[in-house]
């Protein structure tokens, strides 16, 4: 049976946080769920959303010329 975890639990074999899911046998999953360590999970297949990435633009950015040509002797 899967399960979720409410709290830690270690063994020999695991390390469970809070949140983790875990297939146990039956027994002992009845049994976790009934000392309120673990809430049983339906077998669902869970389908995410996927943000598609941004198209990579290079080239120039801002404004390509910043001082004039017609001279730099302005004061004259």
């Amino acid at each position: 049976m899967n399960i979720r975890m409410l709290v830690g639990l270690a063994g020999n074999e695991y390390a469970l946080s809070p949140g983790d899911e875990r297939e146990f046998p039956d027994k002992e999953a009845i049994r976790l769920i009934d000392a309120g360590y673990a809430v049983p999970v339906a077998n669902q297949k869970v389908e995410r959303a996927v943000a598609t990435p941004a198209v990579e633009r290079r080239g120039k950015r801002g404004k390509a010329d910043v001082v004039s040509r017609d001279g730099d002797n302005a004061a004259d």
